[in-house]
């Protein structure tokens, strides 16, 4: 039996909201095996004088728990 577990991460990129995806999943797979997918939950950015200073993409990736 599998059984998939889940976390919430938000990356953060002064390039794009994809780098700031790319960005999160880098970093969880630093720290997880069995990286499977992820799911793109929200993106918003960070505005400095009528700019995009910061793109933020909320992303839930999922990972398949090891026995």
């Amino acid at each position: 039996m599998a059984v998939i577990k889940t976390i919430d991460l938000v990356g953060v990129s002064t390039e794009s909201w994809r780098d700031a995806a790319a960005k999160a999943l880098d970093e969880a797979s630093k720290t997880l095996r069995n990286v499977e997918g992820f799911d793109v939950l929200e993106t918003s950015a960070q505005v400095r004088d009528n700019e995009i200073a910061e793109y933020h993409t909320h992303v839930r990736i999922r990972f398949r728990i090891e026995r």
